[in-house]
């Protein structure tokens, strides 16, 4: 262990050095356990105000585990993603908290998901960077009056994607925002499960709310949620015609459709592939971002 903490000194070194040399904002340091965020706060970087901690969501720590004055925090998803998914998701976290801007530049450490070192340096200049190879359209996305509720999506996209349900693989939509216009261009395949319920029990931050969610997955057809998360719907056909452009060649009518839907309405669409477990965000008819969980530990 001592050997990986000298490790992690010399990488979170040579990234300061790296962040001074690039002109960047902010290094993001991901730490994925409590034990490696009480050995960085007594590091010799604990006190800097260049770092942003990144944790998982669900890492619980103490008041005194991360507190001091200047330092940002932010909390990420930690399920079966890849290194350069969790970074995108990292930086879009920071965009959303003010942390960083869209076009800042910025240096991110990490190791594996789930382990206690650092291997890796990467470097991002957001004003380049938001491209084919890095596919978001952030300047849009975090512009969208519906981008809490997407993000929350996001979250539970990413656990379908990554662990299925009960063991298996499956893939859905949900279309966020804009849901009167959503509801016009769409129709129930099934029986509309969330009818009846009073609004402030169909908010998407409820925990009963998203397990109902990841087990409704399961039907045909998209779950539509309103713009301030309200769950209007599940097991809802979409009407709009599917898209078809070259950046969707090889994607399927589910993501074709969604990309059709958020043509025709100012909504946003989120995709779970049911074959790859891959999580893409449309909108206005693009793909603006995709993440994609670890193939070899989906529960499949």
């Amino acid at each position: 262990m001592s050997l990986m903490k000298d490790q992690g000194v010399k990488i979170i070194a040579n990234s300061l050095n790296l962040l001074a040399e690039t002109g960047g904002e902010k290094l993001f340091l991901f730490l994925d356990s409590v034990k490696e965020c009480r050995w960085f706060m007594h590091s010799p970087f604990g006190k800097g105000d260049d770092i942003v901690v990144v944790v998982p969501n669900s890492l619980k720590l103490a008041a005194a585990d991360l507190k001091r004055p200047g330092l940002s925090t932010i909390r990420n998803w930690a399920g079966n993603q890849t290194r350069f998914s969790r970074i995108k998701y990292a930086l879009l976290q920071g965009i959303l908290q003010g942390i960083i801007a869209a076009d800042s530049k910025v240096v991110c450490v990490l190791g594996p998901a789930g382990r206690e070192h650092l291997d890796t340096i990467t470097v991002h200049d957001l004003s380049l960077s938001w491209s084919e190879e890095f596919p978001f359209d952030v300047h849009s996305l975090v512009r969208n009056r519906a981008f809490y509720t997407v993000m929350a999506v996001v979250d539970i996209a990413l656990d379908i994607g990554a662990l299925g349900r009960e063991g298996k693989s499956i893939g859905t939509s949900f279309i966020v925002g804009d849901e009167k216009a959503v509801l016009g261009n769409s129709h129930q395949a099934v029986f509309n499960p969330f009818k009846g319920y009073a609004r402030k029990e169909r908010m998407i931050g409820l925990p009963e709310v998203v397990e109902s969610i990841k087990e409704l997955a399961k039907l045909d057809g998209a779950v539509i949620i309103a713009r301030d998360g309200a769950v209007e719907a599940a097991g809802r056909i979409l009407d709009a015609g599917g898209v078809v452009t070259k950046s969707l060649r090889g994607l399927g009518s589910r993501h074709r459709t969604a990309a059709g839907i958020t043509r025709v309405t100012d909504a946003v669409a989120v995709v779970v592939s049911e074959s790859t477990g891959r999580v893409t965000i449309f909108e206005k008819g693009r793909v603006v971002s995709t993440l994609e969980p670890l193939i070899s530990r989906r529960m499949v």
